[in-house]
């Protein structure tokens, strides 16, 4: 059996490597920060936002109801605060879905 590296997880992300990561600007994240309650990133001293895994999963769960699902900012918010538990699990699915399809786009290119 070849040898797999572990994924590294970071205990923390910062404000930065989340907007890369989402392809948006700060100025949203921050908007977004403010506007749910779930997003509740770490500030250090100087002010600078550090987010953690969870939410990094949050953000997933609020631009696929935005983007993806066309909600507007209240009917978003009004979503996870009846289905929250609904919605992380469906994230859950959606992300092992993405990794299974980029698994097996890996396996058709070295065909």
């Amino acid at each position: 059996m070849p040898y797999k590296e572990r994924d590294i997880t970071k205990m923390y992300y910062t404000m930065g490597e989340v907007s890369v990561m989402f392809d948006v600007n700060q100025s949203l994240l921050r908007f977004y920060e403010k506007e749910f309650d779930i997003l509740q990133p770490k500030k250090n001293k100087k002010g600078n936002r550090y987010f953690t895994p969870e939410d990094i999963e949050n953000l997933k769960i609020i631009f696929h109801l935005i983007n993806d699902k066309g909600y507007t900012l209240q009917g978003a918010k009004d979503h996870l605060k009846q289905n929250l538990n609904e919605s992380k699990d469906n994230q859950s699915v959606i992300n092992a879905l993405e990794n299974l399809k980029s698994f097996l786009l890996e396996v058709r290119d070295q065909l």
